[in-house]
């Protein structure tokens, strides 16, 4: 289980407890904030579009983020040390599609849109709704996904209002409208 505890009496036979279409087709009916996550250093830019991001603590500011161990972001992002969180409006699907798409290389992803390094020297999107520059601080690896654990260095907000954000709903693309 590396280096996590294990509560409440877990053991191995709970992992194959629900059908993993099952778990996908409840995961489906999660909303989730459609995030860009990029990182930058000795290895280039390289980037993946996520969906399993969260906030974990505001004292010190803390992010979660789930990177599947297969996308070829996933290993650059751990020797970098750091990433960007960019949270997409409902106008930028097709750059979170270009960022999903294995087929795509990270210099089209990177060209799709406008960056600027933050002060980790990370790739912030210049026109993302909020962008969240962080440090690793902690990782684990969990089935097919690594968890990683980063501290927020700087935050960029959308300085043109706010924009309709992109969410993914019921595996298609939706959108929040703010009141």
């Amino acid at each position: 289980m590396n280096n996590m505890i294990a509560p409440f009496g877990y053991n191995q036979s709970d992992v194959t407890a629900v059908p993993v279409e099952v778990f996908r087709n409840g995961m489906a009916a999660l909303a989730s904030a459609v995030t860009v996550v990029t990182t930058d250093g000795p290895h280039g830019p390289h980037g993946f579009t996520a969906s399993a991001v969260c906030s974990v603590s505001d004292t010190p500011p803390t992010v979660l983020v789930c990177i599947n161990r297969g996308t070829g972001a996933h290993p650059y992002i751990l020797k970098h040390g750091v990433l960007a969180i960019n949270v997409l409006h409902a106008g930028q699907h097709e750059l979170s599609n270009i960022f999903s798409s294995r087929s795509r290389s990270m210099q089209e992803r990177f060209a799709a849109g406008r960056w600027h390094a933050g002060p980790t020297g990370a790739p912030v999107l210049d026109d993302a709704l909020a962008s969240f520059d962080c440090r690793i601080r902690e990782i684990r690896d969990v089935g097919t996904h690594t968890i990683v654990i980063a501290h927020v260095v700087d935050v960029s907000l959308a300085v043109d209002g706010v924009q309709p954000g992109l969410v993914w709903f019921n595996r298609q693309y939706s959108r929040v409208i703010p009141k």
